[in-house]
């Protein structure tokens, strides 16, 4: 069983920054594949961006290409996620997730242990 817990989502302002951090539970976090993924309210849980074992980077939408910059601390078992330029469009619930197999997929049913969620709000 893996437990995840994330942390860091606030209000900001647009144009501000925030880091996200996902803290896992777990001998074999180093061999797992971590993504990040949001939702906002009436849709689907969209693929930010996904870290595997070795440091292997999948990013999803191209609105966070160059803004967002995922990364991994095995040795603290955490993963974060760094949001720069913030537009009110980031608003969503932040979900980290584990995938056993290692390798970083894009849609939600590919992972296998989630977190409970951090709220990102982005407005003036």
């Amino acid at each position: 069983q893996v437990q995840l817990v994330e942390s860091g989502g606030a209000l900001v302002q647009p144009g501000g920054s925030l880091r996200l951090s996902c803290a896992a539970s777990g001998r074999t976090f180093s061999s797992y594949a971590m993504g990040w993924f949001r939702q906002a309210p009436g849709k689907e849980r969209e693929f930010v961006a996904g870290i595997r074992w070795n440091g292997g980077i999948r990013y999803g939408a191209d609105s966070v290409k160059g803004r967002f910059t995922i990364s991994r601390d095995n040795a603290k078992n955490t993963v974060y996620l760094q949001m720069n330029s913030l537009k009110p469009e980031d608003t969503a619930v932040y979900y980290c997730a584990v995938e056993r197999d290692g390798l970083v997929g894009t849609t939600w049913n590919e992972y296998d242990y989630w977190g409970q969620g951090t709220q990102v709000t982005v407005s003036s």
